[in-house]
């Protein structure tokens, strides 16, 4: 229908309306959160209906898909960047102007395969987002990987996932098979005229596989260890050719971006941090849960209308992790009134992530707890960058003597200092990840390292540089004395 055909009481309350909606969202005394039910997304994250062809159909999913694929890659890269989508795995690179790195002038004279790669290897302590989907809402994510393919156009899809998600890769297969079978995938994808095939390859759950090279390393058969960049996948990807990389979750979304339009998605959150989110909280809350929320709740509000409270009560919560293993902490002062998205976290020194949320209350040992992080990113480091190969290591080594009590309180800025060097000198973004929930620590819990020394020095004595106390000794290859950590391997 023309403008001109809109009787004029009618525009005029559409403009009002939307003056009365953009002043809402302007308003700074704005409260986010209580997402409605009619604005969720995922409607099956409860496994509520059935995870087939026919009950996603029903609840919306695979709607009026032709005539999205039928408007093209401008109009849908158009309505993901008028969403303000940002990408779900970590990073929150706006994904529209990811999407359009694919389609740069003269793009159709590159003769050839073009790939789209869905990261689905979630590795990261404490994250089970995209599981989730996988396990309840498998035709989100196969509609997605059409819808984000016929954008970038795309002639094949992989899916990336864990290699331990045993169940959730037969649950995604059993929906690719089943678009196959309706002609959704395939040739002539759902009468657009458009050929995309869809793929499912299974990882070997190395946790640097989910940075992006490391992925496309490793689908071609490679040890997983990241790439220089430039070239950029965009450029030369999978199989030296153009390829976008991109999470489960921002995906899954699109088609019902698409069909509800970016405006819609946009209205929810702050600006630059618009959407709804899906947050999985774990640790010491009544009831974890992953839940789809808008953008920017408050974390206090989330733990408690969500999880049923902190263990215990409010007042008995010592801190949170608020996405995933690889983000600094933050204390109970903190998490009082900051709200969960990318900017909110990042002023206060953490990061949103990918949103999971780690929830600590005050019978954990943090030092112990920050210990195990350093642990893993040790074991999952491939080695190829010296500072995060041997960084990872001392990070490791020094954790283990201070969860012990072993170590001084000049030893603690020599850690700092070490999280540095290893900071944004590494190709791709474990070591940061390694660094972080170390700085965090020291940043909000010095106190309870300076407590485990105070303590350990009262059973050993005096402690020097190193852990080393009086009755120490190195006999056999093999440190002896009291309070040697049992994986002490000072050779």
């Amino acid at each position: 229908m023309s403008s001109a055909a809109v009787p004029k009481s009618a525009s005029l309350r559409k403009t009002a309306a939307a003056m009365a909606s953009a002043g809402k969202r302007m308003n700074s005394t704005r409260t986010y959160g209580g997402l409605k039910d009619q604005d969720r997304i995922f409607q099956n994250l409860y496994d509520s209906y059935g995870k087939d062809l026919k009950s996603a159909e029903r609840m919306g999913d695979w709607y009026k898909t032709k005539e999205i694929l039928l408007k093209g890659d401008t109009w849908i890269i158009n309505e993901i960047k008028a969403s303000g989508l940002r990408g779900r795995g970590g990073a929150g690179f706006p994904s529209g102007l990811k999407w359009s790195f694919m389609n740069p002038p003269g793009w159709e004279n590159n003769k050839g395969p073009r790939y789209l790669v869905v990261n689905a290897d979630e590795g990261e302590p404490g994250t089970c987002k995209d599981r989730e989907i996988i396990r309840k809402d498998p035709h989100k994510l196969v509609e997605g990987c059409l819808v984000a393919g016929r954008a970038m156009n795309a002639t094949a899809g992989y899916i990336y996932i864990r290699g331990e998600f045993y169940n959730e890769a037969k649950t995604l297969q059993t929906a690719i098979n089943e678009a196959y079978a309706a002609g959704y995938l395939g040739k002539d994808c759902c009468g657009s005229g458009y050929s995309f095939d869809l793929y499912i390859h299974r990882g070997m759950g190395a946790y640097v596989c989910g940075e992006e090279t490391s992925l496309i390393e490793s689908i071609e058969g490679k040890a997983g260890k990241p790439r220089l960049k430039p070239p950029f996948p965009a450029g030369v990807g999978l199989f030296g050719r153009p390829t976008t990389v991109t999470n489960v979750e921002t995906v899954a979304v699109s088609p019902t971006i698409c069909r509800r339009g970016g405006s819609w998605f946009a209205s929810f959150g702050r600006e630059r941090n618009q959407g709804t989110k899906l947050f999985c909280i774990s640790g010491h809350v009544n009831e974890p849960c992953t839940v789809e929320e808008e953008m920017s709740i408050p974390l206090k509000e989330l733990l408690e209308k969500h999880c049923g409270g902190v263990r215990g009560g409010w007042d008995n919560l010592l801190g949170v992790i608020p996405g995933g293993a690889s983000v600094p902490v933050l204390p109970k002062h903190i998490c009082e009134d900051v709200l969960m998205d990318f900017d909110a976290l990042r002023d206060v020194q953490s990061g949103l992530g990918t949103a999971a949320v780690i929830v600590m209350d005050k019978s954990t040992d943090i030092v112990r707890a920050i210990q195990r992080f350093a642990h893993f990113y040790k074991h999952e480091s491939c080695g190829q960058c010296t500072p995060c190969r041997e960084g990872t290591t001392w990070l490791s080594k020094v954790m283990n003597r201070f969860q012990n009590g072993q170590g001084t309180e000049r030893e603690i800025d020599m850690l700092i200092e070490l999280t540095k060097e290893i900071e944004g000198h590494t190709i791709c973004a474990l070591g940061d990840a390694a660094a972080w929930p170390i700085q965090g620590l020291v940043r909000h819990f010095r106190p309870e390292i300076l407590k485990k020394f105070e303590q350990f020095e009262d059973r050993a004595g005096s402690v020097s540089i190193g852990g080393w106390t009086p009755t120490s000794a190195v006999a056999d290859g093999m440190v002896k004395g009291i309070g040697a950590p049992p994986t002490a391997d000072h050779h």
